[in-house]
């Protein structure tokens, strides 16, 4: 029997692509870059399942080109915004991704990033590294503290609460804003707020919130000019959740003390982009997902999906559920 033919858009971790080997007859796009639409309605032609990565926009027209043999979508990512979830229910096709499995790893680095923005640690490198650092000074590169700071929370899913859990051992105060989650935490001391509460009273703001209509551009001019002065932005959820050039703005004019991203608005942001020039904020290749376990796991994930759908079984974890709804019961 010849096994399922699958499009890999790029090389995943050897836990989850050994398993797909061992099922699948794999045509693996070997390069660095994702390939470009051309490239990749031409590899996915005639396939049984596709498993591709956030940099890979995969639509109706992705879909069509496949045929209608293909039989799941595997995102190897938490979010799917770059598949057209609608147009793959109308084709009865489902759609898995990696829920859960990097939240801690998230939540880590969101905090990592955070503590390097207000104590200034990479500014401090290349205070260092560009030959500075002539004595010890009682002004030098000073920083914000983080013990008994507000931290606000955008976002109140599993890793906003990981944030906040962390964020007791700093004896730190947290607030929320999630349109979903309005109650209280009492075991996190997390207390929900409007989002214009948050902007006024947060030393901290992490952004731990899905792209959508409503989250588009949500950090805009106006939200940033309701921070305090010493506030300090953090995102590593999805870059178009902040505006961009009205960060550029208020960094610039020091109308928040700093920023850290994971991820930004494009994706790579290109080398002359103004936020560059600035010294007051972190920007990073979106590694917050990238601990060894984390990623040995996402793979897993990705492949158990792949493999459900290729032998007609629900996914373990699938965003579009309702294509199971005409389907037989098992």
């Amino acid at each position: 029997m010849s096994k399922p033919k699958i499009f890999v858009t790029r090389a995943i971790p050897e836990k989850g692509f050994e398993l797909i080997k061992e099922f699948c007859d794999v045509d693996l796009w070997p390069h660095e870059l994702p390939p470009h639409r051309n490239e990749l309605l031409a590899h996915v032609h005639g396939m049984d399942g596709l498993l591709c990565l956030l940099a890979d926009q995969i639509d109706g027209e992705v879909m069509d080109e496949a045929g209608p043999q293909l039989k799941v979508i595997s995102n190897h990512a938490v979010g799917f915004d770059n598949i057209d979830v609608n147009a793959a229910t109308a084709r009865k096709i489902p759609v898995g991704n990696t829920p859960d499995v990097l939240t801690d790893a998230t939540a880590d680095f969101a905090f990592a990033l955070m503590m390097a923005v207000a104590r200034r640690i990479p500014e401090a490198e290349r205070y260092v590294h560009n030959g500075k650092w002539k004595t010890w000074g009682p002004m030098t590169l000073l920083g914000v503290d983080i013990k008994g700071a507000t931290l606000g929370l955008i976002g109140f899913g599993r890793i906003g609460k990981t944030m906040a859990r962390r964020a007791l051992g700093f004896d730190m105060r947290v607030i929320y804003y999630d349109r979903r989650e309005k109650k209280p935490s009492r075991d996190l001391q997390a207390t929900p707020v409007a989002f214009e509460t948050l902007l006024e009273e947060s030393d901290f703001i992490s952004l731990h919130t899905p792209l959508t209509p409503d989250t588009h551009h949500l950090i805009d001019s106006e939200a940033l000019s309701k921070m305090k002065p010493n506030a300090i932005v953090i995102n590593t959820a999805r870059g178009p959740v902040i505006d961009p050039d009205a960060l550029y703005e208020a960094l610039k004019e020091r109308r928040i003390f700093g920023a850290g991203l994971d991820v930004t608005e494009p994706e790579p942001l290109p080398m002359d982009s103004p936020l560059f020039t600035l010294d007051n904020i972190v920007i990073v290749p979106h590694i917050a997902s990238a601990s060894k376990t984390s990623r040995d796991q996402m793979s897993w994930m990705a492949a158990q999906n792949l493999i459900a759908g290729l032998k007609g079984e629900r996914l373990p974890n699938c965003v579009n559920p309702q294509v199971y709804s005409s389907y037989p019961t098992k």
